[in-house]
Formats: structure tokens, C-alpha cells, sequence
């Protein structure tokens, strides 16, 4: 397909009413409920006004993951930014390089967001982005970020980009060349470890955090089985260029919520932002 087509009509939501609610007020209802856990929570003074360029957010049902990803939209939303980019691994259909959602809108709960095309249209001249229809028709990596947008950014065009095969590297230049526009914010969608027990994945998920924390690809090598570490490699990588300083801000498991240790996924949230020195 050409890179200059739009595929007219919105990307429908596959997985609402399943990974998060499916009516508007219900949507709502569980962010504020996120909100009111969150403001419990005692955040440092000195990231308290922090406006990010990335986040690193989890991907499983709201129930899970929900409270673990509100964390990275309530810094995201202090942001003046004009445009999303949200980029998740395929889960469902195989193909190599990545794949931009050339539709008008995407669809929400609380209504579409719209879709910046000529934006998408003028990233994939410079990179090979292609359209994998199949890719798009179910992926959740990605859905379950936008009712968290349509809350908080709701002035914000999107772009929704799925990768499959590909080098972290290849993907960290994408992510550099839409950093280094002040208009942009990355999303980087990533569950940690799937199905250890408990202590086994904290052993896991902790060289994920230590990786992100840190900056430093090697930790990823003790053992981060991230299903989008494809994403959070590149994410490092162009975090190191730019000069971005990272921030962990919440880690838990499904057990936290199941109560089953036995078989658990990991989630965290992060950002990555400028500091500048006074």
C-alpha cells in the first residue's frame, strides 16, 4: 500500500469492554478511581512539575495495569504537546518493520481522537513505515492507551505505530527524529515478564527497571523478558542521545490485584525528560 492513502473511516476499538471499559462513564469512572489512589501516593517535590518527551506504560487490562499507567498520563498531561506518537509491539499478526495507522480517527470510549495523517504521511518518506491492516485490527498494545489520551490530552492528534521484526535501532532513530520535535510525546507500550511466579518475576522485571533506571542496555541482558523490549531498547537508546534523565514510577505485578502468586505479569511505568540546569 502507498504511503500517502488514507484508509477512510476510524481505527475501530478491538478490545473495548474487554481490556477497559466500554462506555464512556465507566472509562471515566476507573480513571478517577486511579486518581484517588494516586493522590495518596507521596510524590518528591522535585519531579512533582516534570513534563516528559516519553513514557514507558503497561498494556494489560485496567483492572491490572490501569493504576501502573495513569502514573506516566498524569505527568504526561502537564505537557503543551500537540501530537502522541503511541508505539507497541504486534501480539497477533507477524510481519517485519513497523506499521502506521493511516485512518481519519481512532476510536474511544469517550469519543474518536483524531489521527495526524499528514504527519504519518511525512514520517514515512523518511522512514519505511508501511500498513499492516491485520496488525491494527486487534492489537491492545497500543488500544488501551488512547481513552487515556482522550482524558487527559484531549486537544492532542495521535499516530498509532505497531512494530513486528525489527532492529532496536532502527526504531530508536524513529523515535530520535520525533523527540526532536517539542510538539511531540512518545508512548512506548511494554508488559514485563509473563506467567513466573511472584519471586521469579520481580527477579526478572527488576533488570528491566534497572535498565531503564539506569540508562543501560546491558542490565536488560539478567533477565528482562519484556514482550515490547524491542521498544524499550530503542527507547533507551535515543534517550542516551538526546540526553534524557529517566524516572521509574510505578512497578507491580497482577498478583497485586489477583491475589495469585503463582502465575504473574509485570508492569511499569516511566518517563524520560530534559533536565535543565539552572
Amino acid at each position: 500500500m502507498s504511503h500517502n492513502t488514507v484508509i477512510s473511516g476510524t481505527r475501530k476499538a478491538a478490545v473495548r469492554g474487554q481490556f477497559y471499559p466500554y462506555s464512556c462513564a465507566e472509562t471515566e469512572d476507573q480513571i478517577k478511581q486511579f486518581n484517588i489512589s494516586f493522590d495518596k501516593v507521596s510524590i518528591p517535590k522535585e519531579i512533582q512539575n516534570i513534563m516528559p518527551r516519553a513514557v514507558i506504560v503497561p498494556h494489560a487490562g485496567y483492572i491490572y495495569s490501569g493504576f501502573t499507567a495513569n502514573f506516566a498520563y498524569r505527568f504526561l498531561a502537564q505537557t503543551k504537546i500537540k501530537r502522541l506518537i503511541v508505539i507497541g509491539p504486534s501480539h497477533h499478526h507477524y510481519f517485519q518493520g513497523i506499521s502506521g495507522s493511516y485512518y481519519e480517527q481512532y476510536e474511544t470510549p469517550c469519543g474518536d481522537i483524531p489521527i495526524d495523517s499528514a504527519y504519518l504521511f511525512a514520517l514515512a518518506k523518511q522512514f519505511k513505515i508501511g500498513f499492516e491492516p491485520k496488525a491494527h485490527a486487534q492489537e491492545h498494545s497500543t488500544e488501551v492507551q488512547f481513552p487515556f489520551i482522550k482524558h487527559y490530552l484531549p486537544h492532542t492528534k495521535v499516530i498509532e505505530l505497531i512494530y513486528g521484526d525489527m532492529q532496536a535501532e532502527e526504531l530508536a532513530n524513529l523515535i530520535l527524529v520525533l523527540l526532536k520535535n517539542s510538539e511531540n510525546a512518545v508512548v512506548i507500550s511494554s508488559d514485563l515478564s509473563h506467567f513466573h511466579n511472584l519471586n521469579e518475576a520481580n527477579k526478572l522485571d527488576e533488570s528491566c527497571l534497572r535498565a531503564v533506571d539506569k540508562l543501560e542496555l546491558e542490565e536488560l541482558k539478567a533477565g528482562c523478558e519484556a514482550c515490547g523490549i524491542i521498544g524499550i531498547k530503542a527507547m533507551i537508546l535515543a534517550a542516551k542521545k538526546l540526553k534524557l534523565s529517566s524516572k521509574l514510577l510505578d512497578y507491580r505485578t497482577s498478583a497485586d490485584r489477583s491475589g495469585d502468586k503463582s502465575s504473574v505479569v509485570g508492569y511499569m511505568s516511566a518517563m524520560f525528560y530534559k533536565v535543565f540546569k539552572i
